[in-house]
C-alpha cells in the first residue's frame, strides 16, 4: 500500500451511510484509512476541489453525478453510464464501475446464469444499470427494465410473467422498511434465479419467496464484497485474492447475523440467552420483556384486561422492530409462531434455535397460556410450527452454558459458511 495515504481520501461518497458495511470491508482489505463520506449534492463540488483524492467509492445518489468530475472514464464505465469507482492517476481523476465484476461474482456464487435467459430488471437507477450491463455481457437473450412510469411498469408485469431471472435494483425491501418487496415470485411462473441487490436485511422478503420455492437466489452482500476487493485492486494496483471475497463475507454474516431462540414457555430461552450474552458479548434483547416496557404493564395484566388478540398485536411489533437489527440474541414468547407474520421477521436476519425440553419439566407461573392449558397438548399443536420457523433443533437438557456452548458452535459453523 502507498506510504501516502494519510494525505489522500479513501472512502465511500453517498447521502446516507449509517448502516453501510464498506468502511469494515475495506478495512479487512488493508486499506485503514477508508471512510464513510456524507455528502449533499450541493457539497460535491467543494469536495472535489478542496480534497486530494486517492480512491473513492460511490453510492445512491451519486453514481451518475460524479461523472462530471472524473477526467477519464473506462469503457466499462461509459457502457454502463454509472461509475462507481474513482481513482487518482497521472492525468487525473478516473471513473470506472467495479459493480459489474461485483454483480458477476454474486450471480456465479449462487449458480445463476444469464446465458439465453429473460432477465426483468426492477428499477431504473444506476443499480438498474450495471445489471442491464451484465445480463447483456453475460448472454441474456431478452431483457427488459420495468420502473414505475416506464413502458414496462408494475401494472402490465403480466406480459413479462415468462421471465427467468429477476433482478431487484431498487431500494424495496431494504431496513428499515424490511417485510417489503417489490412484487411476487409467485408472479413468474418459469423463474428459476433471483438476485436482490440489497443486502441489509439478509433475508429480504422477495429472497423468502425464492427460497420457498426452491429458487436459486442471493442478497447483494456477495456484489458489495466483490465490487470493493476489485476497487481495492484499482486504488493500489494490487492483486488481493479471491479467497477474500468468502473470508469477508463469513465474517460480516457472524457479526451481523441474529441468534433467535423459540420454544415452548419455560423451554429456557431466558437462561439460555443470558448464557449466550455471557460467552458472545452480545446484547440480548427479550420479547416479552419489551412488550410489557412498550405497555407499561406485565404481561398477565395485557390478556386480563385486552386478551390475546391485542397481545399478538404488540409481539408482532416488537417482533419486527427488533430483529430488523443485527448482531444480537433474541428471545421470544413461547407463541410467537402461532402467527405467521412472524416467519419473515424472525428470519430476515436470524438463525433460528428451536429449545427442546420435556414438557413435564416446564413452568407455568406467569404464563397465561400455560396456566389455563394442558401443556402436552399446546407442545403437540405448536411442535409443526417451531419445526417450521426453526434452522435448527437443540435439545436444553444441560446446563444453560452448556446449551449456550452448542448453539454458539453451531452458529460459528453454519453462519460462515452459508451461500445464501
Amino acid at each position: 500500500m502507498n506510504n501516502d495515504t494519510n494525505k489522500k481520501v479513501y472512502g465511500l461518497l453517498g447521502r446516507t451511510l449509517g448502516h453501510s458495511y464498506s468502511e469494515m470491508i475495506h478495512k479487512e482489505l488493508g486499506n485503514p484509512d477508508y471512510r464513510l463520506i456524507e455528502l449533499e449534492p450541493e457539497e460535491l463540488p467543494g469536495f472535489f476541489a478542496g480534497n486530494e483524492i486517492g480512491g473513492l467509492n460511490v453510492t445512491i445518489p451519486y453514481k451518475r453525478s460524479v461523472m462530471e468530475y472524473c477526467d477519464t472514464l473506462s469503457e466499462r464505465a461509459k457502457a454502463i453510464s454509472s461509475v462507481n469507482t474513482i481513482i487518482s492517476t497521472p492525468s487525473g481523476l478516473h471513473g470506472d464501475n467495479t459493480d459489474a465484476y461485483g454483480l458477476e461474482y454474486m450471480a456465479k456464487r449462487a449458480g445463476i446464469d444469464f446465458l439465453g435467459k429473460k432477465v426483468v430488471i426492477f428499477g431504473s437507477g444506476g443499480a438498474s444499470l450495471t445489471a442491464k450491463y451484465v445480463a447483456k455481457e453475460s448472454g441474456a437473450t431478452s431483457i427488459v427494465v420495468v420502473s414505475r412510469s416506464g413502458e414496462d411498469n408494475y401494472d402490465n408485469l403480466s406480459r413479462h410473467s415468462d421471465a427467468q431471472l429477476l433482478i431487484n435494483a431498487t431500494p424495496v425491501g431494504m431496513f428499515p422498511k424490511s417485510g417489503e418487496s417489490v412484487v411476487q415470485v409467485s408472479q413468474f411462473p418459469e423463474c428459476e434465479g433471483v438476485l436482490d441487490l440489497v443486502y441489509n436485511p439478509r433475508r429480504t422478503a422477495l429472497l423468502m419467496m425464492a427460497q420457498e420455492r426452491g429458487i436459486p437466489n442471493s442478497n447483494g452482500l456477495p456484489m458489495l464484497v466483490a465490487q470493493a476487493k476489485a476497487a481495492e485492486e484499482l486504488f493500489f494496483g494490487n492483486k488481493i485474492p479471491d479467497s477474500e471475497n468468502e473470508r469477508i463475507l463469513g465474517l460480516i454474516r457472524a457479526e451481523t447475523e441474529n441468534i433467535i431462540l423459540i420454544g415452548m414457555p419455560g423451554s429456557g430461552k431466558t437462561t439460555v440467552g443470558a448464557a449466550l450474552s455471557e460467552l458472545t458479548g452480545r446484547e440480548v434483547i427479550d420479547i416479552d420483556q419489551k412488550i410489557e416496557e412498550a405497555a407499561h404493564m406485565p404481561i398477565t395484566r395485557i390478556f386480563d384486561l385486552f386478551g390475546e388478540a391485542e397481545f399478538r398485536r404488540m409481539e408482532r411489533e416488537q417482533t419486527a422492530h427488533y430483529c430488523a437489527l443485527n448482531g444480537k440474541i433474541i428471545t421470544t414468547g413461547g407463541g410467537v409462531v402461532l402467527d405467521e407474520r412472524n416467519y419473515p421477521s424472525l428470519r430476515q436476519n436470524g438463525r433460528v434455535y428451536h429449545l427442546i425440553r420435556d414438557t413435564k419439566l416446564l413452568p407455568s407461573e406467569g404464563r397465561p397460556l400455560s396456566l389455563s392449558s394442558n401443556l402436552e397438548a399446546m407442545a403437540a399443536e405448536r411442535l409443526p410450527l417451531y419445526v417450521r420457523f426453526r434452522d435448527v433443533a437443540e435439545a436444553n437438557i444441560g446446563t444453560p452454558e452448556e446449551t449456550a456452548k452448542e448453539i454458539w458452535r453451531d452458529f460459528c459453523e453454519n453462519t460462515r459458511d452459508e451461500r445464501a
